[in-house]
């Protein structure tokens, strides 16, 4: 595209929020700080799940498409060690644990007698997501399971400019978002293990001949993907509730993420999780009636003007 044609569309894009903003703002300042705080928090959150599926779909090109089921499996194993324990955190290492099993036996068990074949992947892993999902009915039933947030974590925050109390837990999000996309960057770009996990999707017989265990690595990989799912559904056991039909949710928004962001990068996951937890929720605060365009007006910006993604690079 060229510069002019990239102005045009920053004009295009930018030009209406700009005048939507400054509206807004003007029209009741409270509601719009609000809003934006409730997109980026609900933005952490699809950005955790969403860079598991990056790491598995937009890295290693593993078409997995059971990854909201996992995310569904983390948050009811988090829920009942909570409620068991009543440690919270302990729910996390948990949930993130039984995601990260379940996915190394998907990977090793199915996915690694399937490289490269994608369709086959693809059906195979719809039929594991429905399987997955009717067991978890089964075993939890169709009643809505909600996780209380720990004790540290209940309650507002009082004395903020504006808006003066916001969620405790809502905020620390933020904070988990940051970590683990700070932790994924450092961990692909600054390590050897990042360097052969790239090394490993560009050229697998090269790194294998190099003496490297290109299926333990993948494995891992792969292991570490399912287990941010999980890590997000306990996290989403408080915020969202846990309820058959929520593992569809995250797996639709997190394949948003990656086409949005590009494929395989963590930097444009955390992107494509801000643009689309903000326009879900300006939408539903705004135009509750058509929020759900939004979602595919940006679909379809991205593909017509940029088909990899925001970050996304040649093949």
């Amino acid at each position: 595209m060229s510069r002019t044609g990239r102005i045009l569309l920053w004009l295009l894009v930018g030009g209406p929020l700009l005048v939507f903003s400054l509206w807004a703002l003007f029209d009741n300042a409270r509601l719009y700080v609000v809003t934006m705080l409730n997109g980026l928090t609900l933005a952490s959150l699809y950005f955790i799940v969403a860079s598991g599926f990056t790491l598995v779909f937009g890295l290693m090109r593993n078409v997995n498409l059971a990854h909201g089921s996992l995310y569904l499996l983390g948050g009811y194993v988090g829920y009942v060690v909570a409620d068991k324990t009543g440690w919270w955190l302990l729910a996390l290492a948990a949930g993130f644990a039984a995601a990260a099993v379940a996915g190394l036996l998907i990977q090793v068990l199915i996915l690694r007698r399937m490289q490269g074949q994608d369709l086959r992947q693809t059906l195979v892993t719809i039929g594991l997501s429905i399987v997955i999902a009717d067991v978890l009915l089964w075993v939890f039933t169709g009643q809505v399971h909600q996780m209380e947030a720990p004790a540290w974590l209940q309650g507002p925050i009082r004395g903020l400019p504006l808006i003066n109390a916001y969620g405790a837990f809502r905020l620390s999000l933020l904070g988990f978002g940051l970590a683990i996309g700070f932790g994924l960057w450092w961990l692909l770009n600054k390590t050897r293990v990042g360097a052969m996990i790239r090394a490993g999707v560009d050229d697998r017989g090269m790194l294998a001949a190099a003496g490297v265990n290109v299926n333990l690595v993948f494995a891992v990989t792969f292991m570490l993907g399912a287990g941010l799912a999980g890590f997000g559904g306990v996290i989403g056991a408080v915020e969202l509730s846990m309820v058959p039909g929520e593992d569809i949710r995250l797996l639709l928004a997190s394949l948003i993420v990656v086409i949005v962001g590009g494929m395989g990068s963590v930097v444009g996951a955390a992107i494509g999780a801000v643009i689309l937890g903000l326009a879900e929720t300006y939408g539903l605060a705004y135009a509750p009636t058509y929020s759900v365009v939004f979602t595919f007006v940006i679909l379809i910006l991205v593909l017509a003007f940029r088909p990899r993604g925001i970050m996304g690079k040649a093949a």
